[in-house]
């Protein structure tokens, strides 16, 4: 997947997620990460001058996350 806002595949997306507080938006971030082959939990970044966080995530929700081995 490219790594620019415009994903070139079918089932490829980029994911801009707001949220009030880190927690909120690593709980959001590692949900996705569960659901969806993604590119791990995302930086949470603040925006000066604006309430809350920021993080982006890409995913692609053709495929699950591969489970562990176990042994």
């Amino acid at each position: 997947m490219s790594t620019d806002q415009h994903p070139h595949e079918p089932g490829l997306v980029v994911l801009d997620i707001a949220a009030a507080d880190e927690a909120t938006a690593r709980t959001v971030t590692d949900t996705l990460d569960r659901l969806w082959a993604t590119s791990g939990t995302a930086p949470v970044r603040r925006v000066p001058g604006e309430p809350g966080v920021r993080a982006r995530l890409y995913a692609d929700v053709r495929r699950r996350p591969e489970a562990p081995e176990r042994s």
